[in-house]
């Protein structure tokens, strides 16, 4: 399958909309079940942790029962973090595709998210990189990683800093 780029960059602003809107349940359906959904940690070395396993993690859900568990708590307002939810915006930029294959493509970008709350905004950036996978005419990730370069902030993270 051939995986045209303006259809790839629509996914991708699509998902960075639903978090903005707090749309939560359709925000879920952008993944995949079998989703992958990690945010390695730098450690001492200024190096990116390469082992969710036995190495520090910002955030890792191996499945999207972990995804759907953050949105419960963020529902369920029993996600003491994030109350009251954070006002966010989304930038994403730089999308390249890096490989192709029947049903999947692999693509790098950019992201800059705004995050407002208690009258403080909070900026953070990265690189993301995702597997995304035909499934009934839609492209939903199967598979995501997040590089975020100013790891060292003031509050935990959670899925709609990324």
């Amino acid at each position: 399958m051939n995986f045209e780029h303006h259809k790839i960059c629509a996914a991708l602003y699509r998902e960075a909309r639903l978090l903005d809107d707090r749309q939560w349940d359709e925000w879920l359906a952008c993944y995949t079940e079998d989703v992958s959904y990690w945010m390695p940690a730098w450690d001492d070395d200024d190096r990116l942790t390469d082992d969710h396993e036995s190495q520090i993690s910002l955030m890792y859900y191996p499945n999207r029962c972990g995804l759907e568990d953050r949105v419960f708590r963020i529902k369920t307002e029993r996600s003491g973090a994030s109350m009251p939810e954070p006002r966010t915006s989304h930038t994403v930029s730089n999308v390249e595709v890096l490989a192709q294959r029947e049903h999947e493509a692999d693509v790098r970008y950019n992201f800059n998210t705004l995050n407002h709350r208690y009258k403080i905004t909070d900026q953070f950036f990265g690189t993301i990189f995702v597997t995304l996978r035909n499934v009934d005419d839609r492209l939903l990730i199967a598979r995501k990683k997040i590089v975020l370069k100013n790891d060292y902030i003031r509050q935990v993270l959670d899925v709609y800093h990324v």
